[in-house]
């Protein structure tokens, strides 16, 4: 838990002069990271420069990895213009706890997110307005923000206490845009009660929220890049990476589970559930699907709960280069992925060296021909992306090719990969 708040007396009014220092120099790149090797087997890529790179060898400990419980720390953010017509409890419900929830299974348990909610407004100096809140903020309007909440904060908070800091606007007043939301990095760490800040996640949502904003924001947090393809002008279409198939790509997908490439960097895969396929010989192994887990049974074909699951195979992994490989796993509807719209054994390609927004991750289609679930999907070309039961599919661009030969009595699937 979380240390207990010294009294204001003893609050320095140099911490407070540090911290805003800091804040003149701040920029929106990373800081430099620092690498912790982790034990990784030959199909794991090398973590690269690329901003929240996709490699596995090593972590950026710049991030803190929610292999862990981690505390956070909500602070809500009035303005001069407007009254806020909501109250923070309110808003804090918004978020929690279905964003913990939705940590909780994507980590099978592993990972717990505490919430600290504060129970008043703290208020800004400025009017809203004064800001000039958007999505594609000026690093001059963002550090004054910044500037301003944490001084007003400081007062209230000892960021000592939290891994994780939230700062959330009134939705009501005049100059919030919900489309601002983001996680502001740090050049230059602040400097807090004692702690360097690295990161902050910039609330603006409307009430209510957007689907599982949050939990998409906090993994940036931990060092999770943006699967979405953001076009040039804005009008055209966010999701032809990945579809729903990552909370990462987009928060309202259908089956927005992590892929287990994302679960085997934060450390919620155990080396076991990971196959490195070689080169030259077939492969056959059994995928559980992968958002199975305790606490979230599979169904069977005949409706009942398939429990017993989630300590097996999740992800299996073709090298095709130096800094790329292609993985499977198995989805269905289950725990996060409830709302799948297709079963099978989902096949994508993984990038270190592209970049947040670069395409890191793409999903490959085995039914190019034809879409699914258009009145719900985010992208219903890929909606129907997995490999099915009895289905052959060899991907495109590369001698790989995966069979889908049956099902156990669980509900997992008997897989056959073959890469030459």
């Amino acid at each position: 838990m979380p240390r207990q708040l010294p009294p204001p007396r003893l609050r320095s009014t140099a911490a407070v002069f540090t911290v805003l220092s800091a804040l003149a120099a701040t920029s929106l790149v990373g800081g430099p990271s620092v690498a912790e090797p982790l034990m990784a087997p030959p199909c794991a890529l090398k973590r690269t420069d690329a901003h929240h790179s996709e490699g596995l060898d090593t972590w950026n400990t710049a991030y803190p990895r929610p292999a862990r419980a981690l505390d956070a720390v909500m602070i809500f953010l009035s303005f001069p213009d407007r009254a806020p017509l909501t109250s923070p409890a309110v808003l804090a419900a918004d978020h929690f706890p279905a964003t913990s929830t939705y940590f909780r299974q994507a980590s099978y348990g592993r990972f717990t997110l505490r919430a600290h909610p504060l129970k008043r407004w703290i208020r800004m100096p400025k009017p809203s307005t004064a800001y000039a809140i958007r999505r594609d903020w000026s690093a001059e309007h963002r550090a004054s923000y910044l500037r301003d909440a944490l001084a007003a904060a400081d007062g209230r908070v000892d960021f000592s206490r939290y891994d994780v800091v939230y700062f959330v606007a009134d939705p009501d007043a005049p100059g919030v845009d919900s489309d601002a939301t983001k996680v502001v990095n740090m050049e230059r760490p602040l400097r807090a009660d004692g702690t360097d800040i690295r990161r902050v996640v910039t609330v603006f949502e409307q009430h209510p929220p957007d689907r599982l904003v949050l939990a998409h924001e906090t993994g940036h947090v931990f060092d999770l890049p943006d699967l979405y393809h953001r076009p040039a002008d804005g009008k055209g279409d966010w999701d032809t990476h990945v579809g729903d198939w990552d909370l990462m790509g987009s928060q309202f997908g259908l089956a927005p589970d992590l892929f287990a490439w994302h679960k085997w960097k934060l450390g919620w895969l155990e080396p076991r559930q990971v196959v490195c396929v070689p080169a030259g010989t077939p492969t056959r192994l059994t995928l559980e699907p992968l958002a199975a887990g305790p606490g979230a049974p599979l169904l069977r074909a005949s409706g009942a709960p398939a429990f017993g699951l989630g300590n097996g195979t999740k992800l299996a992994v073709v090298r095709t280069g130096a800094d790329s490989a292609l993985a499977f796993e198995a989805r269905g509807p289950v725990g996060n992925d409830r709302s799948a719209c297709r079963a099978g054994v989902l096949v994508y390609r993984v990038s270190s060296g592209a970049a947040s927004g670069r395409g890191p991750v793409e999903v490959v289609d085995a039914h190019p021909r034809s879409e699914a679930c258009w009145e719900d999907s985010v992208y219903p070309p890929l909606a129907d992306a997995p490999v099915g039961l009895g289905e052959r599919f060899t991907v495109p661009g590369e001698d790989v090719r995966v069979e889908v030969e049956g099902r156990t009595a669980s509900g997992a699937w008997t897989v056959r990969i073959t890469a030459a």
